[in-house]
């Protein structure tokens, strides 16, 4: 294949929470250049998380402009195709404007982010009007848990009714980025199955689920599968980008299922562990799966959600997946809190150095309430068992502890649905310590192992959906056999399983015991 007389490359973009990140890489699968531009989010209030979706194309055009000119593998007029991968659930809420196909359209408010907890008494007020919990899982296959979509829009309308009566169209923040490279207003089955409103099982938006909360359904952009060609790279974004006008552009996905292609998860007998500031268990499915277990356990702590693996000839392909809020998350908060100015790589090295449970120090990794395994917004972290003989090691330990327990007890939930999961690939900045490699080896009981293409991550997953969307590719499965490679593989360590077990369960205990103080504690520090 040839394009303008050279061999062409493909391009990704990642919207995150705390940078917009850009991949390019051949029709290999091999990254050969990536640049990152940061911005961060705002909290207005406890529990609140918002951040200007400007901030977003702002950081995308300097990201893009930036892995353009890094070298001269990379020119502009090689890039063949865009794919867009993108923080989950959140809230873009824009106005009539947005439908001008100009593509500088404003949203009318910030938008409201996946980690935001604000929306708890929409929840109730959802699952009341749809029988229950397990009634809203059987309609939209997910709970109605604070950090989707739908519990935002009421809160909005509730609380905002001027912004409300405005708002026209609904967005997610990578689809925002594709309004301005392209004009198009479109999302995708995968991203589209975070908001509440999606009927994950035939996927398509509920016709169902709108209607019932009053919410108009021409407020949503078409659902396209992710490697469809969604529009082209206007004249305006070509100026401001870089980019060659009429680039394609590729549907793409949220960062869970972009970070699933990425690491080659897509096919079934494989997960994804990524540790991220939240942290994702995520598995293959041929079929979807509802997380409707026996009482008293609850509905929808696993979301059953549309992959990235489907075409418009072959819609299907699912995920089910357990999402944690704050995994490495925790550990830079620990850093922040307690040892500023030491490198991480210290202050593993030193974790590495305390014994397993270390010595009866368990730490609660619920730094900004929780959705899985225990969906609550009022749940709280901490550590638990401190002692005067207890040091940094044991503190840091801890908390990669607490993290990797609770990521495990995840899998365990997937495992428990009836998906098989014979080995994990791993994904995420946390992935980069062999320390906590071989622990999540050995919390996980199978083998684990990083990718050849973690470098790129969620970006390269989107990049590769752009690959298959023009043709580089058959399909998303023959472009992860092609391009993505296990290494650095590590076995379950000898005994691991039953050295850690009781701390495990001991752990997996605390917040059911500490639940009702954690009510009691937002009480008081609401004032109430």
């Amino acid at each position: 294949m040839r394009y303008a007389g050279y061999v062409p490359l493909l391009l990704g973009i990642d919207v995150g929470t705390s940078a917009v990140k850009a991949v390019v890489c051949d029709m290999r699968g091999r990254v050969i250049a990536s640049a990152f531009s940061a911005h961060e989010p705002s909290r207005p209030h406890p529990g609140w998380s918002e951040q200007d979706s400007e901030d977003w194309w702002r950081s995308s055009c300097r990201a893009i402009r930036a892995v353009l000119g890094a070298g001269p593998r990379v020119r502009a007029d090689r890039i063949a195709a865009v794919g867009l991968s993108g923080q989950l659930h959140g809230a873009v809420i824009l106005g009539e404007d947005a439908a001008d196909r100009s593509g500088k359209a404003r949203e009318l408010r910030p938008t409201i982010m996946w980690n935001d907890q604000r929306s708890g008494s929409q929840c109730e007020m959802i699952e009341r009007t749809f029988g229950g919990r397990a009634g809203i899982v059987r309609l939209a296959g997910n709970a109605a848990l604070a950090g989707f979509v739908l519990p935002k829009l009421l809160w909005v309308r509730e609380h905002e009714p001027r912004v409300w009566k405005r708002a026209r169209h609904i967005m997610l923040p990578k689809d925002f980025v594709r309004l301005r490279l392209t004009g198009a207003l479109a999302t995708d089955v995968g991203d589209a199955s975070g908001t509440l409103l999606f009927d994950v099982v035939n996927r398509r938006w509920s016709s169902q689920i709108p209607s019932r909360v009053g919410i108009d359904p021409a407020m949503f952009p078409p659902a396209h599968e992710s490697t469809e060609i969604t529009g082209h790279v206007s004249a305006w974004a070509a100026r401001l980008t870089g980019l060659p006008v009429n680039t394609p552009v590729v549907s793409g996905s949220g960062d869970n299922q972009c970070g699933a292609v990425g690491a080659g998860v897509v096919e079934p007998g494989i997960a994804m562990a990524m540790l991220g500031t939240s942290g994702v268990i995520l598995a293959h499915s041929r079929r979807p799966r509802l997380d409707l277990p026996k009482p008293p356990a609850l509905p929808g702590r696993l979301h059953a959600m549309c992959a990235a693996t489907g075409s418009r000839a072959s819609p299907t392909g699912w995920t089910i997946t357990g999402v944690m809020l704050s995994a490495a998350g925790s550990l830079a908060w620990c850093r922040d809190t307690i040892a500023p100015d030491v490198p991480y790589s210290t202050l593993l090295r030193e974790a590495a150095s305390a014994p397993p449970g270390c010595d009866g120090l368990l730490f609660m990794p619920q730094l900004s309430g929780e959705r899985c395994p225990y969906p609550d917004p009022l749940a709280r972290g901490g550590w638990i068992g401190l002692t005067a003989r207890h040091t940094r090691a044991h503190l840091v330990r801890a908390v990669v502890e607490g993290v990797t327990f609770t990521m495990g007890h995840m899998l365990d939930m997937v495992r428990g649905a009836g998906v098989e999961v014979s080995r994990v690939h791993l994904s995420g900045g946390g992935n980069q310590s062999a320390f906590w490699r071989q622990l999540q080896a050995d919390i996980y009981g199978c083998p684990v192992g990083t990718t050849s293409t973690d470098r790129g991550g969620t970006a390269f997953g989107a990049a590769v959906l752009a690959g298959v969307g023009i043709g580089v590719w058959a399909s998303v499965a023959e472009a992860c056999r092609k391009s993505v490679r296990l290494q650095r593989q590590l076995a379950p360590s000898r005994g691991a399983r039953s050295r850690y077990a009781e701390y495990r369960r001991v752990h997996a205990a605390l917040y059911h015991d500490l639940r009702p103080r954690f009510v009691e504690l937002s009480s008081a520090a609401a004032g109430r």
